[in-house]
């Protein structure tokens, strides 16, 4: 159906140019009409195979980055929404309830999201004639831009955040989308997911701490942002997969590497263990969000902020020490204070990302790198994959309400501080 079908299948390979990747799957339909029947029968086998409840439940979407590189035209706007209208409404027609949204764009086209939202509430549809298309959710990816320089990884979470800031800015002037749930379909350090170190030596972040401590300050400021514009944004995707039979450590954005967990995924399991509502946090170590869009986290201080949470039984304080460079020299000392606690008694579990826990690379690092771990050294690594506690759970008393504890943070590293009443 692709309007330049051959050749259909790609080759790339990291470190090629990514205009390589566009063969014919990267062309629009030569016949809308048999098009769209292909995707209300696609709709169709789904709620066959998984029931109209499971199917119900997903988010469907038209294309991936339909501004870059990823559709081959000139008018790439235009036919875009085109297809979307098609799209659309041979989702609609085969579950009317499905939901439908886009356009998935990437973090710098604010103008294309702003003349998206408009085709779908005051354009003819394509498909029907009508005006206006469905819309039940928004999308875009965000990313930031690390560099390589005097040999060590520098990150960009300004770049990051600017996207996000982008795009908030332009769906919080529409009224009409005040509620619509806003989903960042990529929300990532860099771009290139399958680039490892070897193509591209700045993404050595992704094995250590940086990525670990990167990603809870990022988190927490576009929840800021969100916060700010009064948007919806109801989930971001960390954009991340499984390499098979690849080296150790080789510097994919994955979680875990040849079956070891990374140390950012337990900044995932940190998260994961936070409950209840979010919390107001205050300190004199933290940027803001508006400050780190300006200048990122460069020059002498380090970016030293928390998220919190609480509920009637817990309250958890994840706590980072950030900076853009990848130095890990130069810890915090935090005087952390938790008020307005609902218990007088409880638990106290530390957890800590650092250069010795919770870290397998530093493991294998010192296990001289091997390639080929004898089963003694997985079992190791393994076990060095997986969230530690910086010291054993404590009994503590809660007085006034309130608990405070010095906590010394190294930098780029990431705690969890968890109260539980007992």
């Amino acid at each position: 159906m692709s309007t330049n079908p051959t050749p259909y299948r790609h080759f790339w390979q990291p470190g090629v140019n990514y205009k390589e990747i566009c063969t014919g799957w990267a062309y629009p339909p030569k016949d809308y009409d048999k098009w769209a029947e292909l995707i209300y029968q696609w709709v169709k086998h789904c709620i066959d195979r998984y029931g109209k409840k499971e199917v119900e439940s997903w988010y469907w979407e038209l294309w991936n980055e339909a501004d870059g590189y990823y559709l081959m035209v000139e008018d790439k706007f235009r036919v875009y929404c085109k297809m979307y209208d098609y799209a659309a409404d041979a989702v609609k027609r085969a579950l009317p309830s499905a939901r439908m949204g886009g356009p998935h764009v990437t973090g710098g086209a604010g103008e294309f999201m702003r003349k998206f939202i408009i085709h779908c509430l005051q354009e003819k549809n394509e498909a029907t004639g009508k005006i206006g298309a469905p819309l039940d959710f928004l999308a875009f990816h965000a990313k930031g831009w690390p560099t390589f320089t005097d040999n060590r990884v520098r990150m960009g979470i300004a770049n990051q955040l600017k996207d996000v800031n982008r795009h908030l800015k332009v769906i919080s002037s529409f009224p009409e989308m005040k509620n619509i749930p806003v989903i960042i379909g990529e929300s990532d350090p860099e771009g290139c997911a399958a680039c490892g170190m070897k193509t591209d030596p700045q993404n050595a972040y992704r094995n250590g701490t940086m990525y670990s401590s990167y990603t809870a300050a990022s988190l927490t400021r576009i929840m800021d942002l969100n916060d700010s514009y009064g948007t919806n944004i109801i989930g971001a995707v960390n954009w991340s997969f499984e390499f098979e039979n690849q080296p150790w450590f080789y510097g994919f954005r994955d979680l875990a590497t040849n079956g070891v967990d990374k140390p950012v995924l337990n900044v995932f399991r940190m998260l994961g263990m936070m409950r209840g509502n979010r919390v107001a946090v205050t300190g004199d170590l933290a940027y803001d969000a508006s400050s780190i869009i300006a200048a990122g986290v460069r020059g002498e201080r380090t970016d030293v902020n928390a998220l919190a949470s609480g509920d009637k039984q817990s309250a958890a304080v994840l706590l980072w020490n950030y900076h853009d460079d990848d130095i890990t020299e130069g810890a915090a000392e935090v005087d952390l204070a938790i008020k307005n606690i609902r218990f007088k008694k409880g638990t106290l579990y530390h957890y800590r990302i650092d250069q010795q826990h919770s870290n397998s690379y530093e493991v294998w690092k010192k296990m001289g790198s091997p390639q080929s771990p004898t089963p003694e050294q997985y079992k190791i690594l393994e076990k060095s994959g997986q969230l530690e506690l910086l010291s054993a759970p404590e009994k503590v008393s809660i007085s006034n309400g309130t608990f405070a504890r010095k906590v010394r943070l190294p930098r780029q590293a990431v705690s969890l501080v968890l109260l539980k009443a007992s």
